[in-house]
């Protein structure tokens, strides 16, 4: 192969390559996948994820004269967010009861469940859930928590509905 011919190649394979480059770029960005989009979606989500935990930390423990962020059953790395559709969102919580044993962990699901109805001002999803391995019965009671009958016939309680009223109302400390 002659000099011409390889330079004349090494100009086509350029072209070439620019052109694959150019190409692959613009589907990542049709298809949301670009690194700016995916750089807001992650901040959006973050903030979304402080949104929820803002107002859960303050939740109180139905036992106890201190908040569920006090006492560690809360944390912002217990909060997952996915989007769902735009601007809709599946809110996933795993929160870690104080005991393994703990009687009050559906109590505690309640509470989340209405907090979250009250304060956020987003359309979302929720799932709730006692982080694996930290309840002896954690699957009979991540059924209740989730069960949207359940809930609401725990609402028309009213001793239930008073308690869940004390730990939910902000404290003004």
């Amino acid at each position: 192969m002659n000099a011409e011919v390889a330079v004349w190649l090494f100009w086509k394979m350029e072209g070439f390559v620019g052109l694959l480059s150019y190409s692959v770029s613009k589907v990542l960005l049709l298809s949301g996948l670009s690194r700016k989009d995916n750089v807001q979606k992650a901040k959006k989500m973050e903030e979304k994820v402080l949104e929820v935990y803002d107002a859960i930390r303050t939740i109180r423990d139905p036992e106890k004269p201190n908040t569920l962020e006090e006492l560690e059953v809360v944390s912002e790395n217990c909060i997952e967010m996915k989007e769902i559709a735009e601007d809709e969102y599946l809110i996933i919580i795993r929160f870690t009861p104080t005991a393994p044993h703990c009687s009050l962990a559906t109590l505690i699901g309640l509470c989340l469940q209405v907090k979250l109805q009250r304060c956020l001002p987003f359309k979302y999803k929720l799932e709730i859930y006692i982080s694996q391995g930290s309840h002896s019965t954690e699957e009979d009671i991540n059924k209740q928590i989730n069960d949207k009958e359940r809930v609401a016939a725990a609402m028309e309680n009213p001793g239930l509905r008073e308690i869940v009223e004390q730990c939910v109302v902000e404290s003004d400390n």
